[in-house]
């Protein structure tokens, strides 16, 4: 693989850097600090630069760019900890429906790239650990479908005008879309670690759209799936990369005994330990997306990133606060906010081991 980066990855990234750096201040961030966090100037300005649009298909308005594009992105949007549904709306959820869906889904596709509508995707269930197994069902009804079941921790469900549900069709998986404000759909406001926009959503027997056919619904939660894992560990790659280098300015200026903490051979072997983290996942998320872009086998990559951005995420973040001392817990710093969104994506992501599983099945899967 090539690990040089695409001009328009360079372009894309100088662009969403310039516009968090001019809109996501320190304050601005400390402002946001609160439940249901979103930030509207912010989405509505990449939506005027572009941003949105560039790496969708030039079907529904975009510049044609695809996964090492979405990446750069998220990892410029995760490092400015920005409260923006690039990845809900733009990569899972624009993204599906230019590919699979029909001429009227497909112009939701649009209107999500030019910013006009936000789309959002409900893959998680409760005490439901394999989301290409969901619960959640579907049956035919006057000509059309009606779905009951419920999903947890939906990104911005309250603004989405329409949300990607998985549901079960007599076994198999299949996905629909449906509106969030139909009088059958009922949103609770849920509690994360960031205040990140999340809710559960129940359905009651609720009108639903198909997207493609029953058939190639287990093909298109995959192609979701595997997106939405790459976009979280992209995220979360940008996050660590910046507490780094937020810590490691502190640990340089910060002097105990007259001297740098970053000096005393605990601190530096921890901050050592940080950096080959950083690097580990750089590299795994860097694979996994060129492996996608390219349309090459790639689940075993992504699940590899995933593991990283998930294990080596719990280990930055906490030694990012540890350093810091007792700023490092104080809500009015800025590194309080790269802990607790690099929580929030190590729980998205799940645990160590349910990655470790999903690796050993894969390579076992593999022909010798």
């Amino acid at each position: 693989m090539d690990f040089t980066p695409t001009e328009a990855q360079l372009d894309l990234t100088r662009l969403t850097a310039e516009v968090c750096a001019k809109l996501v201040t320190a304050d601005r961030i400390r402002e946001l600090d609160a439940e249901g966090r979103f930030d509207e100037p912010l989405w509505q300005s990449l939506a005027e630069t572009g941003v949105l649009a560039a790496a969708l298909p030039d079907a529904v308005g975009g510049g044609d760019f695809g996964a090492l594009e979405q990446s750069a992105v998220l990892r410029e949007l995760g490092k400015h900890v920005a409260a923006v549904p690039y990845l809900w709306s733009i990569v899972v959820g624009a993204g599906a429906l230019a590919r699979f869906g029909s001429d009227a889904q497909q112009d939701w596709a649009r209107q999500a790239g030019e910013g006009s509508v936000i789309l959002t995707a409900g893959l998680a269930e409760e005490h439901n650990w394999e989301p290409t197994e969901p619960t959640t069902v579907a049956h035919e009804a006057d000509g059309g479908w009606r779905l009951t079941g419920a999903k947890t921790t939906v990104p911005f469900a309250d603004r989405a005008a329409r949300i990607l549900v998985p549901a079960t069709v007599s076994g198999a998986p299949a996905l629909f879309l449906v509106d969030p404000a139909d009088a059958t759909v009922n949103l609770t406001a849920q509690r994360v670690v960031d205040f990140s926009a999340e809710f559960g959503v129940e359905f009651h027997d609720t009108p639903a759209e198909l997207v493609a056919t029953v058939d190639s619904g287990a093909e298109i939660l995959d192609w979701i799936l595997t997106r939405a894992w790459l976009g979280l560990s992209a995220q979360q790659l940008g996050t660590l990369e910046r507490a780094l280098e937020l810590v490691a300015e502190y640990a340089r200026e910060r002097e105990q005994f007259g001297k740098a903490v970053g000096s005393f051979q605990a601190v530096a072997q921890r901050l050592a330990d940080a950096y080959i983290d950083v690097q580990g996942l750089r590299l795994a998320v860097t694979q996994a997306a060129w492996r996608v872009s390219e349309d090459l086998a790639s689940a075993e990559a992504v699940h590899t990133a995933k593991f990283w951005a998930a294990d080596a995420g719990h280990r930055v973040a906490h030694t990012v606060v540890h350093i810091h001392g007792g700023v490092g817990i104080d809500r009015d710093h800025i590194v309080h906010n790269y802990f607790t969104a690099a929580k929030h994506n190590e729980f998205a992501l799940g645990g160590a081991s349910d990655h470790l599983r999903a690796i050993g099945s894969l390579l076992a899967e593999t022909p010798a």
